[in-house]
Protein backbone atom coordinates (compact mmCIF):
# COMPACT_ATOMS: atom_id res chain seq x y z
CA UNK A 1 0.00 0.00 0.00
CA UNK A 2 2.26 2.61 0.88
CA UNK A 3 4.60 2.02 -2.41
CA UNK A 4 1.38 2.25 -4.18
CA UNK A 5 0.55 5.70 -2.84
CA UNK A 6 4.02 6.41 -3.11
CA UNK A 7 3.94 6.17 -6.65
CA UNK A 8 1.14 8.09 -6.92
CA UNK A 9 2.36 11.15 -5.15
CA UNK A 10 5.28 10.60 -7.51
CA UNK A 11 3.23 11.87 -10.46
CA UNK A 12 2.79 15.39 -8.64
CA UNK A 13 5.22 17.57 -10.61
CA UNK A 14 5.37 20.17 -7.60
CA UNK A 15 6.01 17.81 -4.92
CA UNK A 16 9.59 18.44 -3.53
CA UNK A 17 9.46 15.78 -1.13
CA UNK A 18 7.77 12.45 0.26
CA UNK A 19 7.66 12.42 4.05
CA UNK A 20 6.26 9.10 6.15
CA UNK A 21 5.41 8.81 10.04
CA UNK A 22 4.80 6.25 11.87
CA UNK A 23 5.89 4.91 15.72
CA UNK A 24 8.93 3.22 17.22
CA UNK A 25 7.66 -0.32 16.34
CA UNK A 26 7.77 -0.07 13.00
CA UNK A 27 10.17 2.61 12.23
CA UNK A 28 12.88 0.40 11.36
CA UNK A 29 11.39 -1.57 9.34
CA UNK A 30 10.07 1.19 6.84
CA UNK A 31 13.84 3.18 7.20
CA UNK A 32 15.19 -0.14 5.20
CA UNK A 33 12.49 -0.27 3.06
CA UNK A 34 12.30 3.64 2.48
CA UNK A 35 14.15 4.71 -1.24
CA UNK A 36 16.16 8.01 -1.42
CA UNK A 37 13.15 10.36 -2.17
CA UNK A 38 11.48 9.07 0.99
CA UNK A 39 11.89 10.35 4.74
CA UNK A 40 10.54 8.11 7.06
CA UNK A 41 9.83 10.54 10.56
CA UNK A 42 9.64 8.36 14.31
CA UNK A 43 7.16 10.04 16.57
CA UNK A 44 8.76 8.35 19.34
CA UNK A 45 5.45 6.49 20.87
CA UNK A 46 5.07 2.50 21.90
CA UNK A 47 1.26 1.78 22.35
CA UNK A 48 -2.13 3.15 21.82
CA UNK A 49 -1.85 5.10 25.32
CA UNK A 50 0.87 7.73 24.16
CA UNK A 51 0.45 7.35 20.64
CA UNK A 52 -0.34 11.08 19.10
CA UNK A 53 -3.12 10.90 16.15
CA UNK A 54 -3.25 11.40 12.81
CA UNK A 55 -3.52 15.20 13.84
CA UNK A 56 -0.73 15.11 16.36
CA UNK A 57 1.58 13.36 13.60
CA UNK A 58 1.13 15.85 10.98
CA UNK A 59 1.92 18.42 13.21
CA UNK A 60 5.11 16.69 14.26
CA UNK A 61 6.44 16.11 11.02
CA UNK A 62 5.88 19.85 10.28
CA UNK A 63 8.01 20.57 13.16
CA UNK A 64 10.56 18.08 12.32
CA UNK A 65 10.83 18.94 8.54
CA UNK A 66 10.32 22.84 9.10
CA UNK A 67 8.06 22.36 6.60
CA UNK A 68 6.30 25.72 5.46
CA UNK A 69 5.05 24.99 2.04
CA UNK A 70 2.01 23.60 0.62
CA UNK A 71 1.19 20.41 1.96
CA UNK A 72 -0.19 17.08 0.35
CA UNK A 73 -1.26 14.68 2.69
CA UNK A 74 -2.59 10.88 1.88
CA UNK A 75 -3.68 8.21 4.31
CA UNK A 76 -1.90 5.01 4.48
CA UNK A 77 -5.38 3.30 4.03
CA UNK A 78 -6.34 4.80 0.50
CA UNK A 79 -7.05 2.78 -2.22
CA UNK A 80 -7.86 4.70 -4.91
CA UNK A 81 -7.46 5.27 -9.23
CA UNK A 82 -7.74 8.50 -9.18
CA UNK A 83 -4.84 11.12 -10.38
CA UNK A 84 -3.61 13.23 -7.37
CA UNK A 85 -1.77 16.08 -10.26
CA UNK A 86 -5.47 16.17 -11.60
CA UNK A 87 -6.35 16.88 -7.60
CA UNK A 88 -3.50 19.75 -7.17
CA UNK A 89 -3.96 20.92 -10.41
CA UNK A 90 -7.86 21.80 -9.55
CA UNK A 91 -6.75 23.05 -6.19
CA UNK A 92 -4.83 25.63 -7.69
CA UNK A 93 -7.67 27.24 -8.60
CA UNK A 94 -9.01 27.78 -5.96
CA UNK A 95 -6.61 30.60 -4.55
CA UNK A 96 -5.92 30.51 -0.71
CA UNK A 97 -7.45 27.11 -0.02
CA UNK A 98 -7.12 23.95 1.69
CA UNK A 99 -9.26 20.90 -0.22
CA UNK A 100 -10.39 17.73 0.63
CA UNK A 101 -11.28 14.10 -1.59
CA UNK A 102 -14.58 13.52 -1.92
CA UNK A 103 -16.52 10.59 -3.14
CA UNK A 104 -20.48 9.42 -3.41
CA UNK A 105 -20.25 6.31 -1.57
CA UNK A 106 -22.99 3.72 -2.26
CA UNK A 107 -23.49 2.45 0.70
CA UNK A 108 -25.32 4.60 3.86
CA UNK A 109 -24.19 2.42 6.60
CA UNK A 110 -20.20 2.95 5.94
CA UNK A 111 -21.01 6.52 5.53
CA UNK A 112 -21.24 6.75 8.87
CA UNK A 113 -17.44 6.05 9.50
CA UNK A 114 -16.59 9.02 7.83
CA UNK A 115 -16.67 12.80 7.76
CA UNK A 116 -20.11 13.74 5.38
CA UNK A 117 -19.28 17.02 3.24
CA UNK A 118 -22.13 19.64 1.62
CA UNK A 119 -20.63 21.92 -0.90
CA UNK A 120 -21.69 24.95 -2.53
CA UNK A 121 -22.08 25.48 -6.64
CA UNK A 122 -18.23 26.95 -6.09
CA UNK A 123 -17.57 23.35 -4.49
CA UNK A 124 -16.62 25.28 -1.14
CA UNK A 125 -17.12 22.86 1.27
CA UNK A 126 -20.10 25.05 3.63
CA UNK A 127 -20.98 21.65 6.27
CA UNK A 128 -18.99 19.16 7.65
CA UNK A 129 -19.78 16.52 9.98
CA UNK A 130 -17.54 13.76 11.17
CA UNK A 131 -18.83 10.51 11.86
CA UNK A 132 -22.74 11.16 11.77
CA UNK A 133 -25.08 8.52 13.26
CA UNK A 134 -27.23 9.99 10.34
CA UNK A 135 -25.69 11.10 7.42
CA UNK A 136 -27.65 13.46 5.58
CA UNK A 137 -25.62 12.89 2.17
CA UNK A 138 -23.44 10.35 0.91
CA UNK A 139 -20.49 12.59 -0.02
CA UNK A 140 -18.19 11.36 1.66
CA UNK A 141 -14.65 13.10 2.88
CA UNK A 142 -11.54 10.81 1.97
CA UNK A 143 -8.20 10.84 3.87
CA UNK A 144 -6.55 12.67 1.14
CA UNK A 145 -5.79 16.57 2.29
CA UNK A 146 -4.26 19.44 0.50
CA UNK A 147 -3.63 22.22 3.09
CA UNK A 148 -2.11 25.73 1.78
CA UNK A 149 1.37 26.66 3.27
CA UNK A 150 -1.02 30.05 4.49
CA UNK A 151 -2.93 27.30 6.68
CA UNK A 152 -0.17 25.20 8.17
CA UNK A 153 0.13 27.74 11.67
CA UNK A 154 -3.84 26.51 11.80
CA UNK A 155 -2.93 23.03 12.35
CA UNK A 156 -1.03 23.98 15.85
CA UNK A 157 -3.55 26.37 16.88
CA UNK A 158 -6.35 23.31 16.36
CA UNK A 159 -4.15 21.20 18.75
CA UNK A 160 -2.72 24.14 21.06
CA UNK A 161 -6.87 24.58 21.66
CA UNK A 162 -7.09 20.81 23.06
CA UNK A 163 -9.14 19.49 20.18
CA UNK A 164 -8.61 15.92 19.10
CA UNK A 165 -5.33 14.91 17.66
CA UNK A 166 -6.87 12.24 16.00
CA UNK A 167 -9.36 11.62 13.13
CA UNK A 168 -8.01 13.58 10.57
CA UNK A 169 -11.29 14.68 9.14
CA UNK A 170 -12.06 16.56 12.70
CA UNK A 171 -9.11 19.21 11.32
CA UNK A 172 -11.18 19.88 8.24
CA UNK A 173 -14.59 19.92 10.52
CA UNK A 174 -12.93 22.64 11.99
CA UNK A 175 -10.63 24.25 9.60
CA UNK A 176 -13.87 25.15 6.94
CA UNK A 177 -15.11 27.28 9.36
CA UNK A 178 -11.94 29.44 9.68
CA UNK A 179 -10.71 29.46 6.43
CA UNK A 180 -11.91 28.47 2.93
CA UNK A 181 -12.00 24.60 2.22
CA UNK A 182 -12.86 23.30 -1.05
CA UNK A 183 -14.17 19.40 -1.92
CA UNK A 184 -13.18 17.89 -5.15
CA UNK A 185 -15.08 14.67 -5.87
CA UNK A 186 -13.43 12.21 -8.15
CA UNK A 187 -15.31 9.26 -9.82
CA UNK A 188 -13.35 5.50 -10.14
CA UNK A 189 -12.56 3.21 -7.22
CA UNK A 190 -11.53 4.32 -3.89
CA UNK A 191 -11.42 1.63 -0.89
CA UNK A 192 -10.90 2.39 2.65
CA UNK A 193 -8.31 -0.71 3.32
CA UNK A 194 -8.48 0.40 7.30
CA UNK A 195 -12.02 -1.20 7.77
CA UNK A 196 -11.93 -5.13 7.68
CA UNK A 197 -14.62 -6.16 4.87
CA UNK A 198 -13.58 -3.19 2.63
CA UNK A 199 -10.17 -4.82 3.11
CA UNK A 200 -11.44 -7.95 1.95
CA UNK A 201 -12.90 -6.52 -1.05
CA UNK A 202 -9.72 -4.77 -2.03
CA UNK A 203 -8.22 -8.16 -1.52
CA UNK A 204 -10.42 -10.35 -3.68
CA UNK A 205 -10.63 -7.44 -6.76
CA UNK A 206 -6.61 -7.90 -6.81
CA UNK A 207 -6.81 -11.72 -6.81
CA UNK A 208 -9.54 -11.49 -9.95
CA UNK A 209 -7.58 -9.33 -12.05
CA UNK A 210 -4.18 -11.86 -11.18
CA UNK A 211 -6.82 -14.81 -12.24
CA UNK A 212 -7.57 -16.13 -8.48
CA UNK A 213 -10.13 -17.47 -7.29
CA UNK A 214 -12.10 -14.98 -4.50
CA UNK A 215 -12.11 -16.16 -0.80
CA UNK A 216 -13.98 -15.57 2.27
CA UNK A 217 -11.42 -13.96 4.78
CA UNK A 218 -8.38 -12.10 4.46
CA UNK A 219 -5.06 -13.67 4.69
CA UNK A 220 -1.55 -12.37 4.31
CA UNK A 221 -0.38 -14.58 1.51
Amino acid sequence: MIERIVERIREVESVDGIHVVTNSKFAGAFSEWAPADVTVHDDGTTSEDDRRGAIGDTQFVIEQAGIEDDLLIVAGDNLFDYSLEDYVQWWRGKGVASAVALYEHPDRELVKQYGVVAIDDDERIVSFVEKPPEPESNLAATACYLYHREHLPLIATYLEEGNSPDQPGRLVEWLYQRAPVFGYRFSGEWLDIGEKNQLLEADNLARERAGLEPRAEYALD
